[in-house]
Order: structure tokens, then C-alpha cells, then sequence
């Protein structure tokens, strides 16, 4: 498969022992879907009514899952998607 993904804890950071395996995806677009679904499920379960975007971002940063991709073709190299970048945008329209 050409794009695979990992998920670490940002609770345990750095602890390889932690990730996990989402798994495996023929497109990057299905990929970053996945990702992203491992963010919003986080997301979703953390927010509270009133909560505002800083907030939900922090205890994200702290307790949530960090999915990443990698790909097994040297023609897809770099950073594939961010989760810190997307859980920020998610949390701005969540509490908007």
C-alpha cells in the first residue's frame, strides 16, 4: 500500500511504544481522511459547551492521538499532513 498510518499519544510523547497502527490506504486523500477522523473523534469527546478553541487545543495537544502518514514511494516525501495544524483549524470552527 503506498501510504500507511501511524498514530503516536500525545500523552505519552515520544514513547514509541504507544503508536499504533491505523493502517494502510491506496491515496493520500484516503489517508488524510483517516487522520483527520482520529482528530475529530478526539475533538468531539473533549469538547464541552462553552469551551473555547484554546482550551480544546491544549488538552488535544496533551491527552489526544497524533496521526501521521508515510508513504512508501520516495515521490511523496515530507510532511503529508499535519495533524497539530488541522486539530487547530477543527478547534477554531468547533467552538465557533
Amino acid at each position: 500500500m503506498p501510504f500507511k498510518v501511524l498514530v503516536d499519544d500525545n500523552f505519552h510523547y515520544m514513547d514509541e511504544s504507544e503508536r499504533y497502527e491505523l493502517g494502510d490506504f491506496q491515496t493520500l486523500d484516503a489517508a488524510i481522511a483517516a487522520a483527520r477522523r482520529v482528530v475529530d473523534e478526539y475533538l468531539q469527546s473533549a469538547f464541552e459547551p462553552g469551551m473555547n478553541s484554546d482550551t480544546l487545543l491544549a488538552t488535544y495537544l496533551q491527552f489526544g492521538e497524533d496521526p501521521f502518514i508515510i508513504a512508501s514511494d520516495a515521490a511523496h516525501s515530507g510532511v503529508l499532513f499535519s495533524a497539530r495544524d488541522y486539530a487547530r483549524e477543527r478547534c477554531e470552527e468547533i467552538c465557533s
